[in-house]
């Protein structure tokens, strides 16, 4: 499923976090968004994921107008850095969350829950860990579970902030090739924020370069090294 944004500016206060952002994400991309603390790309996927609102522009996905829509209409996944797991739900009970609060009608039973539950614990190839605590899980196992709970509601869109930022450095290289492989399998459209030029060119099909609210420049990794387009990527790839 494509997302497309167009024309999106929004303003904290004084602070203008988005200026003019225009950006189209083709159907199975994974897309980085790279750039600097403050530069706006958590912003823009906080308002592509409908946590935040424009102050100006359009979000679509595939061509429907979402802009006014809930984060629940949308229907995208979300996953934080920081995992935002329920410390007093097992691993279970955390994933199978989205599918018990929606609305009584879009509910599935409990054996259609169990199903998508196992199903979603043998793609994060955490098969038998059900009734684990968090606190008896790794940090990469958490961020898996997390990712888990985010997938179970089947979204049209994958939405990743610095989801490896909590994690020493090891786990993160290890559960970046282990996410770029879940993405081969899935090809579930998806967005990750970081700030890490490593991360961002290991990962993605192509990666947006960020700075204060504005798209600096659009491309492969390749294309970023080779031909950089103003002295800002220049700099920033260089650093």
């Amino acid at each position: 499923m494509s997302v497309a944004v167009k024309h999106i500016s929004k303003r904290f206060g004084t602070f203008p976090a988005l200026r003019d952002v225009s950006l189209e994400v083709q159907t199975g991309e994974l897309l980085a968004l790279l750039g600097p603390s403050g530069s706006g790309k958590t912003t823009l996927l906080r308002v592509i994921a409908g946590l935040e609102i424009p102050d100006a522009g359009q979000v679509t996905f595939v061509d429907e107008d979402v802009t006014e829509k809930s984060a629940y209409e949308r229907r995208a996944g979300f996953v934080f850095q920081h995992y935002a797991l329920f410390q007093h739900m097992n691993v279970y009970e955390n994933i199978a969350f989205g599918l018990r609060v929606l609305p009584r009608k879009a509910r599935p039973n409990a054996a259609a829950i169990t199903k998508r539950v196992n199903e979603l614990l043998k793609l994060i190839q955490l098969e038998g860990y059900e009734q684990r605590m968090p606190s008896q899980l790794s940090g990469g196992q958490r961020q898996r579970v997390a990712l888990a709970r985010s997938l179970a509601i089947e979204p049209r869109v994958l939405l990743l902030d610095e989801p490896f930022g909590a994690l020493d450095a090891k786990v993160r290289k290890d559960l970046r090739k282990w996410l770029r492989h879940f993405h081969d399998q899935t090809h579930l459209t998806s967005l990750f924020v970081t700030h890490d030029q490593e991360e961002a060119f290991e990962l993605a099909d192509r990666v947006v370069i960020f700075n204060e609210g504005r798209i600096q420049q659009i491309g492969l990794p390749s294309e970023l090294r080779e031909n950089p387009q103003n002295d800002f990527v220049r700099d920033f790839l260089e650093s």
